[in-house]
């Protein structure tokens, strides 16, 4: 069964910021380059229909939350089988304090 890939508003404005902090610190082209790849990785879940591991720190969530991860970041993710789709949450620095990830929208 290959699943969608659905990007939820909370994980492109993050996206959005990290384009942003690239394209401020290191140019154009890293930018871009850091973004496609973040981009790209979740496409590895759709002809593989692979489930990495479990968030631990999002266990008490409604959801179960997986993650890839792809450089400094962890692209946080849902299996919602009904609709056939792999839901990213989130993509989280993984340099930053483990709490944060266990923000809100």
């Amino acid at each position: 069964m290959k699943l969608k890939i659905v990007w939820s508003q909370f994980a492109e404005n993050e996206i959005d910021k990290i384009y942003d902090y690239y394209l401020h610190k290191a140019g154009i082209r890293v930018a871009k380059k850091i973004i496609q790849e973040i981009i790209s990785e979740p496409n590895k879940l759709v002809s593989n229909n692979l489930s990495t591991q479990i968030e631990e720190l999002l266990l008490d969530r409604e959801n179960e939350y997986h993650y890839l991860v792809c450089k400094n970041y962890k692209i946080i993710y849902s299996i919602d089988k009904e609709n056939k789709q792999n839901q990213i949450a989130d993509v989280f620095d993984t340099r930053q304090n483990p709490v944060k990830l266990k923000r809100t929208k």
